[in-house]
Order: structure tokens, then C-alpha cells, then sequence
């Protein structure tokens, strides 16, 4: 491929990929019996290189050997699986600025978010690392005499991790650094557009396993379509499937897992505000708003897609951030300099030019921007929308660099805009008053899972539990109590005594 022939891709052979990659890892061996695909760079749309995908029978040969693989690795105590962990982190160290690269030319984001998603993923094996030690149960007081009641964690066994392709690698972190070192085995899915990822990501996790002695299948993973994703959704040998896509594919994914009673964590579309209050510090407001509607070029989950401004400040915000819109440099996400990369596919930018329609048929004004750019790319203007916060678009995720603002009055208003649309995942508001913001955060304020004050809706950090509600599906990963979610409880009872009380004081015989 021409790809390999350019001075500025060779790091690609340094991540071990060639012009065609086998992309299944299953039974701690690489191939692949399923199509052939190319893989292209949003930049330009020209070819990176070829990728022989996983057929359905190489996923049940290799499920088949990941599910004996987790009898070997449950068995290891958890401080261990933190140091195979630990080992993970400090490979992906030795190759962040190669995989950052790698992120930038097959999704499509600007270089230093591309660094920042592998960057997370470092920081999550840090954080498991720690976490390793401390999967601690609890000892709950007995009602009865010489009884104890404990809770104890085990692994479940195999954990599925399905991905998307707008953070390719950093949510594969998310899940998997947390359930290693919980005691699962790992099956992952990447997204179909971004395989040398998955690839490359898998390759470093290999070789640190294979270092240890330990089995392949611990790590298995897989390059595909549909029909690699359902296989891992109707698995019974899966007893938890994250996912991370549309509300849509996340619903039917939670219906076929939960027809076999598996459990799902889901990771679904937003559709995120920022509220400006009247007492706002309007700079910093608008620093965040330029980073939080065109990073990515849109194409985050936490992406802010709405702009609800105080009327007494409407106005000003507006002209500001035009002002800022127009110094954003629009080019190849490998360049320094450049702010707003291309959309991801093609079909990305036809999504993008029909939202824009649809827009403007459902009485929306553009304020700013709304037209694709000629190039051989997939690059589209950063665009402001003036409209309803009741037109039907507005209730849906257009996933591109499109904000819709809206003006109000009172808070009241502002909290149930916010709180109007189908999703649930992420929400700020600009304000210096102690009261609004206690408003914010308590039970009448925002009904999203992250809940921000005087930051943007992204670029969420590792600690907390990530995710959101209603139709953006429930599921938490990362930091917090995350770990729970990857772990089977059980409710243990042991009476050291030589009689036999029973609870609720119910004499039996």
C-alpha cells in the first residue's frame, strides 16, 4: 500500500503492521478467514492498507479458548493481574506517540487528542494497577449469635467489549483494564473502520502476556462486522457485554443479551448542553463551548450539541464565539496547528450535509458555517444553529460539529431544556452563585450522569464513573465503583456456633 511508502508513516511498521493484516487474535495466534477490507484515512479517503477480518468460525475457535483460558487467570490473586497490567501500561508508554499517530490517520482526530487517548488508556492500567489491591467485600453485623455475613467478589469469567470508532482504543481502557484485573478474560470487538487499531492495540497486549507465560486467549480479539458483534451479544459463555455506539445498536445489543440473562453496559449517544448563566465569566464559557462542540469535529459522545444562553448575555456570547469560530484551523489532524480534523467517513459527511436540511426545514437559522469543504477529505465547516429547543432535530444527535443555541430566562427554564431530550449523558453550567449551582447538581437540576460547573461537557477524567442515563443506556465505566460491574457478589453466611438460629426469629420445629 502507499501508506508504508511515505517517510511520515513509517511508524506504522514500528506498531508491527504491514500493507495486509490478519485480524483475528484467537487461541494466542493471528489470522483471519473472513473478508478482506481496506482501511482509508479520513484526510484524504486514499487506501492505509488491507485487513483479512474474523469469520464467525474464528470467533467460536477462539471464544472457545478464551472461556479455558479464564479458569488460568481468575486463579492468579488480583495484586498479580495488576502487575500484567502494569506491564500493559508501560508498553503502551514505550509506543504512545506511534499509536497516537495511528489514532490521528485512521479516525481522524487532531494529533494531540490522539495522543490523549492513548494517554487515557496508560492512566487506566495506572489506576487498575491500584485497583488490584483493593476489589474489597464487606463484613455486614449478623442478627443471629455466632454467626458473620461477608460479601465476596469473584470474577464473572469473560467480559465482551464492543467499540466505536470515535475513541477506537481509549474505551477498550475503560473496560478492560478493569475487568483484567477483576479476574475476566477479554473479548473484544473493534470498531470496522479503525482495525489497525484494534490491531495494533492487540499486538502490545500480546507480546506483554506472551513475556509472562501466560495463555493468548486471556486477550482475544477480533476485526468485523455485525455479525462478529451479534455472535459476542448472543453468547452465553459472555456473561457481561459492554457496548459503546447508538441509542439504536445499543437497544437491540441490550435485548439479545438480556434474552440469555446476561448483563449489558451501555454506552449510548448524547445529545449534551451547556447552560451560560447572566453572572458567568463569558470567557472562560466560551473557551469551553469552542472545545467542547468542535473537538473531535464533533464526534464525542460528550460532544456539546446545544448552547442555552441567558437572554441578557445572548447576544455578546454569540459574537464571541464567531470570533473564535472563524481563527479555528481546518485541516489534516497530523499537522501542527490544526483545531478541527475530518469527519470519519464518507457517509459521515453526507449525515452531516442532510442534518443541515433538516435543519433549516425545521425553521433553524445558520449563524455560522453549514457547508461541506471541497477537498478529497471529509471536511466540513464548524457550524452555529439558531433554533427552537423544541424542533424535532434538536431531540436527536448529529454526530458533527453542529451547536444549536437557544436563549431563556429563568434557571428553571434553562435546567428543564437541558432535561427535555431522550439522552442523559453529560451537562454544564456556567455560573459563580453558590445557590444555582447546588440547584444544578441536587435532585431539580440536571438528570445526566456527568454534571459539570464551569467546565466543558468532555474530556471527562478516569476517576469518576463515566456514562449516562435515560436513552444513553445507564452503563459506568472508568474510576469510582465501576469495578463492581465486572464482578459477580455473593452474599456469604458463616456460623462458627454449634446451634442453629434462624433470621426474622422464626423457630422451625
Amino acid at each position: 500500500m502507499g501508506a508504508f511508502a511515505k517517510e511520515e508513516h513509517q511508524f506504522l511498521a514500528e506498531l508491527g503492521l504491514a500493507p495486509r493484516n490478519p485480524g483475528s487474535f484467537a487461541c494466542g495466534a493471528w489470522g483471519g478467514s473472513g473478508a478482506v477490507v481496506t482501511t482509508a484515512s479520513p484526510t484524504n479517503n486514499q487506501v492505509i492498507a488491507e485487513v483479512v477480518e474474523a469469520s464467525v468460525n474464528d470467533y467460536e475457535e477462539g471464544m472457545r479458548a478464551c472461556f479455558g483460558a479464564a479458569k488460568t487467570w481468575m486463579a492468579i490473586p488480583a495484586p498479580k493481574r495488576g502487575e500484567i497490567v502494569r506491564q500493559i501500561g508501560d508498553a503502551l508508554r514505550a509506543k504512545l506517540h506511534h499509536l497516537g499517530r495511528l489514532v490521528s490517520l485512521e479516525m481522524g482526530k487532531i494529533l494531540p487528542e490522539g495522543i490523549g487517548e492513548v494517554q487515557e488508556i496508560i492512566d487506566m492500567c495506572d489506576y487498575a494497577v491500584g485497583l488490584s489491591r483493593q476489589l474489597n467485600g464487606s463484613i455486614i453485623p449478623s442478627e443471629r449469635p455466632n454467626h458473620m455475613m461477608m460479601e465476596v467478589w469473584n470474577p464473572l469469567g469473560v467480559v465482551g467489549v464492543i467499540t466505536a470508532f470515535n475513541f477506537p482504543c481509549a474505551v477498550l481502557g475503560w473496560n478492560a483494564c478493569i475487568a483484567l484485573v477483576c479476574g475476566n478474560c477479554v473479548v473484544w470487538k473493534g470498531a470496522p473502520t479503525t482495525p489497525l487499531i484494534t490491531i495494533a492495540m492487540t499486538k502490545i497486549v500480546a507480546s506483554v502476556l506472551e513475556k509472562n507465560n501466560l495463555p493468548g486467549a486471556i486477550f482475544t480479539a477480533f476485526c468485523g462486522g455485525t455479525e462478529i458483534g451479534q455472535a459476542i451479544a448472543l453468547d452465553t459463555r459472555i456473561p457481561l457485554v459492554s457496548f459503546t455506539g447508538s441509542t439504536r445498536a445499543g437497544l437491540m445489543v441490550q435485548q439479545q443479551v438480556n434474552a440469555r440473562f446476561g448483563k449489558c453496559l451501555l454506552e449510548l449517544s448524547g445529545n449534551n448542553a451547556i447552560i451560560v448563566m447572566d453572572d458567568a465569566d463569558i470567557q472562560l464559557a466560551v473557551r469551553s463551548v469552542l472545545f467542547a462542540a468542535v473537538g473531535t469535529a464533533g464526534q464525542r459522545c460528550t460532544t456539546c450539541r446545544r448552547l442555552i444562553l441567558h437572554e441578557s448575555i445572548y447576544q455578546t456570547f454569540l459574537d464571541q464565539l464567531a470570533e473564535v469560530y472563524k481563527q479555528v484551523w481546518i485541516g489534516d489532524p497530523l499537522e501542527k496547528g490544526t483545531l478541527l480534523g475530518p469527519l470519519h467517513t464518507p457517509a459521515s459527511k453526507e449525515n452531516f450535509l442532510k442534518g443541515v436540511q433538516t435543519i433549516k426545514s425545521q425553521g433553524g437559522k445558520i449563524l455560522f458555517g453549514g457547508s461541506a469543504i471541497e477537498s478529497e477529505g471529509n471536511f466540513v465547516q464548524p457550524t452555529i444553529v439558531e433554533i427552537s429547543a423544541s424542533a424535532p432535530v434538536v431531540k436527536e444527535e448529529l454526530f458533527g460539529p453542529v451547536l444549536y443555541v437557544m436563549k431563556f430566562q429563568t434557571l428553571k427554564e434553562a435546567i428543564e431544556i437541558n432535561n427535555s431530550v431522550p439522552q442523559g449523558l453529560s451537562s454544564s453550567i456556567f455560573t459563580k452563585k453558590p445557590e444555582i449551582i447546588f440547584k444544578w447538581l441536587g435532585p431539580h437540576g440536571s438528570d445526566c450522569g456527568i454534571v459539570n460547573v464551569n467546565i466543558p461537557t468532555n474530556g471527562a477524567e478516569i476517576g469518576g464513573a463515566f456514562g449516562g442515563e435515560k436513552a444513553t443506556g445507564g452503563g459506568r465505566e472508568a474510576g469510582s465503583d465501576s469495578w463492581k460491574q465486572y464482578m459477580r457478589r455473593a452474599t456469604c453466611t458463616i456460623n462458627y456456633g454449634s446451634e442453629l438460629p434462624l433470621a426474622q426469629g422464626i423457630n422451625f420445629g
